[in-house]
């Protein structure tokens, strides 16, 4: 527990009204998103408006060995966020300043507690959109989708967070404030900083700002569902569509776990005897190139025995992606706990993983579903479980370690979109060896040699 007088240091920081430690604030701040992880509530939670603010704070957390565990929304998928040594949780959710949308330079400036669909609802007047699109894109801050170099179901054409931030204002551990990158095109001055920290977890440095990179937005698209009666032919289907040399906006499944749950979820008339079924959409600036990829995408399904139903009006598109969108909170309703993973393998390998997760499943007699985005290779496996039912917890955790030697097995990785934190940390060795270890934590220790950001995220805690 803080001493007493940290607490008033820190009220005299932000404001009394900026620093919570009721019980019931510290409790709300003890857990994120993730299922399957060690809960713990911190010694206090601060609540920044700027980022001298911030430096404050790092200063005094510096001068006193406490922790301090930056947190955006908090829905983040690896226990990103949860305070393992108590001390301080940064709470950037009131740094939430849109400071500049410039549609000359198709840029935007914004504090890191701005929820992507507020950005994309303040750029879309300028005919732009911010592409990077999670699937909590209505409550995902800016910041946070950063600090975990976020995806979603545009990833496949768009790219993913890393490929859309232009610079970075970061705190670093010693309390300074450095800035890098900005808006222009170009720029390899120095070290690349922004892909350094973008990822990083909060582990490396506190983002305080940025400068986002804007598109303008495709004025066609054309959306569509293929329905298929096994696996191999939905994968086969995957990967026929990119050797047509089409890059869809987004290309996703639903294995017919997740099928059925939806559908008793929300009830829009999804194909409940579909083995698999493929959502996909393609977008762009010419009506006649949009019209041409939609035709090559149907001739595809069709070629590997799938129906095909598209969407023909705003409502009908509407339902093929409220369908999508649905399908973690239609699993979810189903027990009592959630874990859900991201493995990732190449667009080659996706029938085989879509096949070993259902074969996993069937294996330790669990519930799961798989949906993702199944146009680069990013599968989310998820398992619901009872989480008070010992034995069964015990065979969801071998199957998540089948899950992910299967994806390595395959040539992927364990994380396409939702980062380390503490839920795989245990398998990084696996992934990067021994050296790729060392090299991860002479980083942190170049940066936070005293292990004061996020401990216990990503690199494993300094031994002492």
């Amino acid at each position: 527990m803080l001493d007493r007088s940290i607490i008033e240091k820190l009220e005299a920081l932000v404001g009394k009204e900026n620093v919570l430690t009721s019980k019931m604030d510290l409790v709300a701040y003890s857990y994120d998103a993730t299922a399957d992880v060690p809960r713990q509530a911190p010694d206090v939670v601060v609540l920044p408006t700027t980022s001298e603010m911030v430096q404050e704070i790092v200063n005094l957390a510096r001068a006193n060995k406490i922790a301090i565990y930056p947190r955006g929304s908090g829905t983040n998928l690896s226990g990103g966020t949860i305070p393992l040594k108590k001390g301080i949780v940064l709470s950037m959710q009131r740094m939430n300043k849109i400071l500049d949308v410039d549609a000359a330079n198709l840029t935007a400036v914004v504090q890191p507690g701005v929820v992507i669909a507020a950005l994309n609802s303040a750029v879309a007047p300028f005919g732009l959109i911010y592409p990077p699109d999670p699937g909590t894109v209505t409550t995902a801050s800016m910041g946070g989708s950063c600090a975990e170099n976020s995806g979603g179901l545009r990833g496949l054409k768009y790219g993913v967070t890393k490929n859309y931030i232009m610079g970075l204002e970061v705190v670093l551990a010693n309390g300074e404030k450095v800035r890098f990158g900005g808006k222009t095109v170009k720029n390899v001055t120095a070290y690349d900083f922004s892909n350094l920290f973008v990822g990083s977890e909060g582990t490396l440095g506190i983002i305080t700002e940025i400068t986002a990179k804007l598109i303008p937005a495709p004025k066609y698209r054309r959306s569509m569902m293929g329905i298929f009666k096994t696996l191999q032919d939905a994968g086969n289907a995957v990967a026929g569509i990119i050797a047509a040399q089409v890059i869809p906006a987004t290309l996703e499944i639903m294995d017919q776990m997740t099928i059925r749950t939806v559908e008793d979820f929300a009830n829009i008339g999804l194909p409940t005897d579909a083995k698999a079924l493929l959502l996909i959409e393609v977008d762009g600036m010419s009506q006649d190139v949009v019209t041409a990829e939609a035709e090559a995408v149907m001739n595809v399904v069709k070629t590997n025995n799938g129906d095909l139903h598209t969407a023909d009006t705003d409502q009908e598109r509407d339902q093929l992606w409220t369908a999508r969108r649905n399908a973690l909170p239609a699993l979810a309703s189903l027990n009592n706990t959630v874990v859900l993973e991201d493995a990732t393998v190449p667009r080659s390998r996706i029938t085989d993983m879509l096949v070993a997760c259902e074969n996993i499943g069937k294996k330790y007699n669990l519930t799961l579903g798989t949906f993702g985005h199944a146009g680069d290779g990013n599968l989310h496996p998820t398992i619901l479980c009872d989480k008070y039912n010992k034995e069964e917890i015990s065979r969801v955790h071998k199957a998540v370690d089948e899950i992910f030697e299967a994806a390595l097995g395959f040539g992927g990785t364990l994380s396409g979109e939702h980062g380390i934190g503490i839920a795989k940390m245990k398998y990084l060795g696996n992934e990067l060896g021994q050296s790729g270890l060392n090299l991860m934590r002479s980083m942190k220790e170049a940066l936070d040699p005293e292990y004061l950001l996020n401990p216990g995220k990503m690199v494993p805690l300094k031994e002492v």
